[in-house]
């Protein structure tokens, strides 16, 4: 089946993210912590999520990815928009209009926070493209997430 030795070519080629792999009903997800930060009895974390679907009718890789940032602990409040005492506030922010590019500095100003992680989003997307392209199917992006 051509799924399997493409799906095994693209989990080759991500091992070095450190991410974890699922697969439900025929969707593969692919997440990766991107970014920590620590604080005071507090925890930050910023999360990549792709999503990839195989049409073997129109030879179609469906792609989608976002970013999720999850945060925990007791806060002081003001700094991290929690209320004072513990919380839990997760933030998810899609990939509209194409893919993200550039480092993650640059992305996480979406978050206001200061990352100190780089993380290649096109690198990811061009790898998973090449791979779908050498087995004959067509690589497309989806903006919202795929289901």
């Amino acid at each position: 089946m051509t799924e399997s030795n493409i799906i095994t070519e693209i989990k080759a080629e991500l091992l070095n993210y450190n991410g974890q792999w699922a697969e439900k009903k025929g969707l593969w997800n692919f997440t990766a912590t991107i970014a920590e930060r620590k604080a005071f009895l507090s925890k930050k974390k910023l999360t990549y999520s792709s999503k990839i679907r195989f049409n073997d009718e129109t030879k179609t890789v469906h792609f989608s990815e976002m970013l999720t940032e999850s945060g925990s602990g007791l806060s002081s409040g003001g700094l991290d928009d929690m209320s004072t005492g513990f919380g839990v506030k997760t933030e998810s922010y899609n990939t509209f209009k194409g893919g993200r590019e550039g480092t993650i500095e640059e992305q996480s100003k979406l978050f206001g926070k200061d990352y100190t992680y780089s993380f290649n989003y096109q690198e990811i997307r061009t790898k998973i493209a090449a791979i779908a392209e050498k087995y004959g199917y067509h690589f497309a992006y989806q903006i919202l997430p795929l289901k």
